[in-house]
């Protein structure tokens, strides 16, 4: 069991009201520590309101209590006024407060506010943390919070944390999977989950507009240093073609990433904000965490991500293939 921070206890036991935050377009892990967090709380009397910029995606729309998400800042502050000061902050698998979205200033003025994250290039933020990047996933520590507050983990609350730890672990083949990580899986499932079942709702619950997007992305891929580093790419015309939405690219970089010869994969997302973002994900030795670092991103060794603005899709494609040839696989 991992040691908890005793200003982390301290304002869980002093504190009434919670608003719990995390990054836009949540993934597995955000959403699942959110929604876990979120009960794990309310086991013990705590008033909570999740936030997020955007509806949940369909992608993960399975996932308990996800409804009780809101999207509106007004709904914030009615419950901040309501809470008459005596609230808390939270932001959960956030590694930096600019992903917090368009209500970042107005969000972080909740005090306290507590970030809880596991990545290893954390861009610190709020007035305290809980940083952890040993650790397979955020949804690991809620865990181990919770075990340590003595809080009941049930079924629901299971669910979402097993998610988050499964999505965060590429369903356990990641190399941040330790024994620990099992070992908790395994206590999930004797709490009622059901593996088949959640394997069944992320991988085998596309839509036909998903379906055909990941052709057309798939259909980009360009192999390079003797076929050691992959690159996809997804545009705005390739989104109106198929009529899917951006949530539903996730996970397609583990296609290219499972190619035997690849060490690196790299995907580049154009984006209708008119930003580019970049995932990067890796196998073995190579470190993408530091090519992330010198574009201003970040992440782990084998999984990280940053963002451009002001640059065609080509550009940017240009800019990381050199710098994965200058720093990586050799």
């Amino acid at each position: 069991m991992r040691k908890i921070p005793e200003n982390l206890s301290t304002i869980i036991r002093e504190i009434s009201n919670f608003v719990l935050v995390t990054h836009i377009h949540p993934d597995g892990d955000a959403l699942g520590s959110l929604l876990g967090f979120a009960e794990i709380l309310e086991s013990l009397g705590k008033r909570v309101f999740c936030y997020l910029e955007e509806p949940v995606s369909g992608l993960y729309d399975f996932l308990p209590n996800c409804g009780n998400v809101h999207t509106e800042i007004q709904a914030v502050r009615q419950f901040l006024d309501a809470a008459d000061g005596q609230v808390a902050g939270v932001s959960l698998d956030c590694g930096d407060c600019d992903r917090l979205g368009e209500n970042q200033l107005e969000l972080l003025k909740i005090k306290p506010f507590y970030a809880i994250d596991h990545h290893r290039a954390h861009k610190e933020y709020g007035d305290f943390r809980w940083i952890e990047s040993d650790c397979s996933s955020t949804g690991e520590m809620v865990y181990e919070l919770a075990l340590a507050l003595g809080a009941d983990v049930s079924r629901k609350c299971a669910i979402n944390l097993y998610v988050a730890i499964s999505t965060d672990t590429g369903s356990f083949r990641y190399e941040s999977t330790t024994s620990r990580t099992h070992i908790i899986a395994a206590d999930l499932v004797d709490r009622g989950v059901r593996p088949d079942e959640i394997a069944g709702h992320l991988h085998e619950n596309f839509t036909l507009p998903r379906l055909k997007l990941m052709e057309l992305v798939l259909s980009t891929l360009q192999l390079y240093e003797s076929e050691q580093l992959a690159f996809i790419r997804v545009t705005n015309d390739m989104f109106e073609k198929s009529g899917a939405d951006f949530q539903d690219v996730e996970g397609f970089i583990d296609y290219p990433r499972s190619l035997r010869s690849v060490k690196v994969a790299a995907f580049i997302k154009e984006r209708k904000d008119s930003q580019i973002s970049v995932s990067l994900r890796a196998k073995g030795e190579c470190d993408v965490a530091e090519v992330a670092q010198s574009f201003g991103g970040g992440g782990h060794r084998n999984a990280a991500g940053f963002r451009f603005s002001g640059k065609t899709v080509d550009d940017v494609h240009a800019e990381i293939l050199a710098a994965l040839r200058m720093s990586l696989c050799h």
